[in-house]
């Protein structure tokens, strides 16, 4: 078959022939559709010292897909070839403390899919059965191909209750993107979105935003007398890595706020424990998705109307990959979509 395979040490992939993979007695065998380009696979493809302290080559990435189900092990149930399917990225060990109780998302030991095992920029993935997850007939499939990151968006929009609370999203990626519309879809009163680029900007408004602001133009105090709120954010969804973004977001919280933050940074980031203790903050740390409340939380709010259509912006053929690695690179995209299917 056809993947994209980081072959060894250094910048960039290639697409070339690799064996078929091997489907176990508890794995399922998908003919992948789309798949969606993920911060993950730039810093792999790019070879920054993440990938280079973590990605062991030969390697085939990705791990944002969507396809159907062309073989099924001896031991899946309730499965079957031709089902729509994506998969939960993280393979978990299953014998853990966590595992064992049913908080699989808090596994020490799970590997990632196109991380510490073969992904899916490919003709063909395989996952345990345990890692699958079935889409209802009709569903979007560009959709269903970004069901992971749409999950971290999930996630973290719904770390604490949104409902008639004014939400600030700093960062407006995919995922802050996708977040500002769960967050609208949830019932918040305002959300605002702090974004220094002009194009997701304009995103973040077809994505419900009440407010797009350039940080660097206008301080998130600012907004405070227009739209009405009277002490300051009570949620913040840190999407950015930025360490002057977490800290002017911790500066605009109401008292009793939530913080969750998803966003990577590069650096360490000095907070003002003042402020975290006397307005009585809470910060949660946020990763991946929970397994598999969070895929059950996505299916139903895309089956009662919510609309992340507008997040992907560009879409590209497979062999077209140093395009679409380009165009998500570039910073004017939201999501970027590959076919395999052509």
């Amino acid at each position: 078959m056809l993947a994209l395979v980081k072959t060894d040490p250094g910048p960039g992939l290639e697409l070339r022939e690799v064996p078929m993979p091997v489907v176990g007695i508890n794995d399922v065998l998908i003919r992948v559709h789309k798949t969606g380009i993920c911060g993950t696979d730039l810093h792999i493809e790019s070879w920054d010292p993440w990938a280079a302290r973590t990605i062991a080559p030969p390697l085939v990435v990705g791990h944002e897909f969507v396809g159907e189900i062309a073989e099924v092990g001896a031991n899946v149930a309730g499965f079957a070839p031709g089902d729509l399917v994506s998969g939960e990225g993280h393979v978990v060990c299953g014998r853990c403390r966590h595992c064992l109780a049913g908080r699989r998302e808090l596994c020490a030991r799970s590997i990632g899919l196109g991380v510490g095992r073969d992904g899916a920029f490919a003709e063909y993935v395989v996952l345990p059965m345990s890692n699958v997850w079935s889409h209802w007939r009709g569903v979007n499939e560009e959709v269903a191909a970004i069901f992971d990151p749409f999950g971290n968006a999930v996630h973290t929009a719904l770390a604490f209750p949104v409902l008639g609370e004014d939400v600030l999203v700093s960062g407006a990626g995919p995922i802050g993107l996708m977040a500002t519309a769960v967050a609208r879809h949830a019932g918040a009163r305002h959300v605002v979105v702090s974004e220094p680029n002009a194009y997701r900007r304009s995103l973040a408004i077809k994505m419900g935003a009440t407010l797009a602001i350039d940080p660097r133009e206008r301080a998130l105090p600012d907004v405070f007398d227009e739209l009405d709120m009277v002490e300051g954010f009570d949620i913040a969804l840190e999407m950015s890595g930025v360490p002057a973004a977490l800290q002017a977001a911790i500066a605009a919280m109401a008292h009793g706020g939530g913080v969750a933050i998803l966003g990577i940074p590069t650096e360490e980031i000095a907070l003002d424990v003042n402020a975290i203790v006397f307005k009585m903050l809470t910060l949660r740390g946020i990763y991946g998705r929970e397994m598999y409340e969070t895929w059950y939380k996505m299916t139903v709010m895309l089956q009662s109307g919510l609309d992340i259509t507008p997040a992907i912006t560009h879409r590209f053929g497979f062999r077209e990959y140093e395009a679409a690695f380009a165009a998500a690179r570039s910073g004017d995209s939201g999501k970027v979509v590959m076919d395999w299917t052509s």
